[in-house]
C-alpha cells in the first residue's frame, strides 16, 4: 500500500497527541535554568577555597557526578520526560547520555556490555566535535597567517 504525503500526514496528526508547546517550553526553561543555577551555586561554593578556573572545573565535575547518580537512580529520565531539551543542553545531559547505556547493558558484562556500549550515543558527538574543532582550529591558524 502506497500512501501519498497528505494522507500520511493526516494519519500522523490523528495518531499524535497534541503538544502543549507553551507548557513544554516553560518546563524546559525551568529545568535547564535550574541545572545551570545549581552549577553556578556549586561554582560560588568552590570559589571559597579555589581560584576561579579551578572552581569552574570542580563545578562541572560535580554536575557530571550528580547527573550520573541521578541517572543511575532513574531520576534523570523522569525529569527529562517532563522537561525535554532543558535537560539535554547542559553538561548533565551529556553525562546522562554516557551513563544510560552503561547501566542498560551492564547485564551483558563489563567488556561486552558496559565497555562496548558506554559511548554508543556520546561517541558520535565526541568524534564529530573533535573533528570540527580541528577543522576550525586549522582555519583559525590559516587566517591568522594570511591576515
Amino acid at each position: 500500500m502506497k500512501l501519498d504525503p497528505k494522507r500520511y500526514e493526516g494519519m500522523v496528526r490523528r495518531a499524535s497527541p497534541p503538544s502543549p508547546v507553551g507548557k513544554d517550553c516553560l518546563w524546559a526553561f525551568l529545568a535547564g535554568g535550574g541545572i545551570c543555577l545549581l552549577g553556578e551555586g556549586l561554582r560560588q561554593l568552590f570559589l571559597r577555597w579555589y581560584d576561579p578556573s579551578m572552581a569552574g572545573t570542580l563545578a562541572s565535575i560535580a554536575l557530571i557526578f550528580l547527573s550520573a547518580v541521578c541517572t543511575a537512580l532513574g531520576w534523570y529520565q523522569k525529569l527529562a520526560a517532563r522537561a525535554g531539551a532543558g535537560t539535554l543542553v547542559p553538561i548533565t545531559g551529556f553525562a546522562n547520555s554516557v551513563v544510560s547505556p552503561a547501566i542498560e547493558f551492564k547485564a551483558e558484562g563489563w567488556v561486552t556490555g558496559v565497555g562496548a556500549r558506554i559511548f554508543g550515543i556520546a561517541g558520535p558527538v565526541l568524534a564529530y566535535g573533535t573533528a570540527a574543532s580541528a577543522v576550525w582550529g586549522a582555519l583559525y591558524w590559516l587566517l591568522g597567517k594570511v591576515g
